[in-house]
């Protein structure tokens, strides 16, 4: 299910990319404010400034180019501790050129410890990729990277169909190294689902294959939320997610994940701390 917010944005946007001028500076990058930025940022934030300088409070990490267009390692480092008074509440990854811009919106609560973020995307075509951190008091910080790939979207799955589509849904929680009590912990969310963007055909048929991925994940502690995340076909095959979370007791740590089709999924995983 598509949701009306990101179907008004890709027809916005939809014929954009082939007027607007590349804008090429002499180091071969392009300038990051373009047009197709500037209508993003009035879609997603209406006039609400967005800071370009985002020392001291998010940046974006990413290949030059990428060694395949259809898994590209991001990942979204934060300089705040999440504290009740300011906290990171909202992270936007947009792929500027994409079919569909926004990849992922996450929201973050305190219990989250730290908003550092790790996933893979997809990227079509040679694009800016953005990280636009959301604090708890409405101001908004972009950190940018020009990424040198294409054909990401419409590359074909890289797993048999039938196999992948016997695995659908299956999840798996880890935490990476020691539980020390009150210090942000380093958890990972794998899930195994094709991700199909809708822009793969089928080479024997000539149809394409029909887009179906995960929309929404939520993970929760202790019954408390920690990240709650929108995400689209962007998100490569088998959508992977690394993040921080808070253990001040021992207690379970839940994901759940809603695909296209409403089908429904989830994992679990008792977490008990250690010495700290």
């Amino acid at each position: 299910m598509y949701s009306p917010r990101r179907f008004l944005l890709r027809a916005a946007l939809a014929g954009l990319a082939a007027i607007v001028p590349a804008e090429v500076l002499a180091n071969d990058v392009p300038d990051p404010e373009t047009a197709i930025w500037k209508k993003l940022q009035h879609s997603l934030f209406e006039n609400r400034p967005v800071a370009s300088d985002a020392r001291g409070i998010i940046e974006l990490v990413t290949p030059v180019r990428a060694e395949d267009a259809a898994v590209v390692p991001v990942a979204i480092r934060t300089k705040l501790t999440q504290r009740p008074e300011r906290y990171v509440r909202r992270i936007y990854l947009i792929v500027d050129k994409n079919p569909s811009p926004l990849a992922a919106m996450f929201e973050l609560t305190p219990e989250s410890g730290r908003a550092d973020l790790e996933t893979r995307i997809r990227i079509e075509e040679y694009t800016h990729v953005r990280a636009v951190a959301e604090l708890s008091d409405g101001t908004l910080f972009a950190d940018a990277r020009f990424v040198k790939a294409s054909g990401g979207c419409s590359a074909p799955a890289g797993k048999d169909p039938a196999a992948a589509a016997a695995r659908v849904g299956r999840m798996r929680l880890a935490v990476d190294g020691n539980v020390s009590d009150n210090q942000p912990a380093l958890a990972q969310l794998m899930i195994s689902h094709p991700n199909d963007s809708g822009l793969v055909m089928d080479q024997l048929t000539r149809h394409y294959t029909p887009a179906y991925f995960v929309r929404l994940i939520k993970v929760t502690y202790a019954g408390k939320p920690i990240l709650t995340a929108e995400v689209d076909f962007s998100i490569s095959e088998n959508p992977n997610f690394r993040f921080y979370f808070v253990p001040v007791s021992d207690g379970e740590l839940k994901a759940e994940a809603v695909d296209t089709k409403e089908l429904r999924f989830e994992a679990r995983l008792a977490v008990r701390r250690g010495p700290g």
